[in-house]
């Protein structure tokens, strides 16, 4: 867990993106990355979201990007239109990192928090850190346990690609 950023830092919250519905409705990952986007705001007033996802066949086929419908739920609860970045219309992980990097460094803040699922953490880390790695920002991650009971899509094919998506990007740096 992130430290409280001291009153000259202002905290950016990266959230990253997941499946929703034709429709536009939120799956359980998202709103539980959400609800950990949302208690990490409120414990570092003044903070900014960053929220990425556009469009993808795997993820979302609806009318609007996906950080639109993560936007509206976080405003729906309480988080201030002011507290939102411009969105990383992306379409998926390599491009979370690849489309946020240009918005974060036309910011002033020197540390990002990542908030992402427990599954989608090792690749997401070794994704950013390679994407930042020519930066002085200090990257932290806050993750998620994806509660599978909830759930409304099958994670283990989508544990399987994080675990071979990692592998492949790993064989490729080497």
């Amino acid at each position: 867990m992130p430290n409280k950023q001291s009153p000259n830092e202002k905290a950016l919250i990266v959230v990253l993106g997941s499946p929703n519905s034709e429709t536009g409705q939120l799956y359980s990952i998202a709103r539980e990355r959400c609800e950990l986007a949302m208690r990490l705001f409120h414990e570092n007033p003044g903070a900014k979201l960053l929220l990425t996802g556009g469009f993808g066949a795997h993820f979302n086929v609806s009318a609007k990007p996906h950080a639109f419908y993560l936007q509206k739920y976080l405003m729906e609860r309480g988080i201030p239109e002011s507290a939102f970045l411009e969105f990383a219309l992306s379409s998926n992980t390599l491009e979370d990192a690849s489309l946020s990097k240009p918005i974060i460094l036309n910011t002033d803040s020197k540390k990002i928090t990542i908030v992402t699922s427990d599954y989608h953490y090792p690749r997401a880390k070794f994704i950013f850190e390679r994407e930042f790695l020519d930066t002085s920002l200090e990257i932290s991650f806050c993750t998620r346990i994806t509660n599978a009971e909830r759930c409304e899509i099958d994670l283990e094919p989508l544990k399987k690609h994080e675990k071979m998506a990692l592998e492949k990007l790993k064989r490729q740096s080497d």
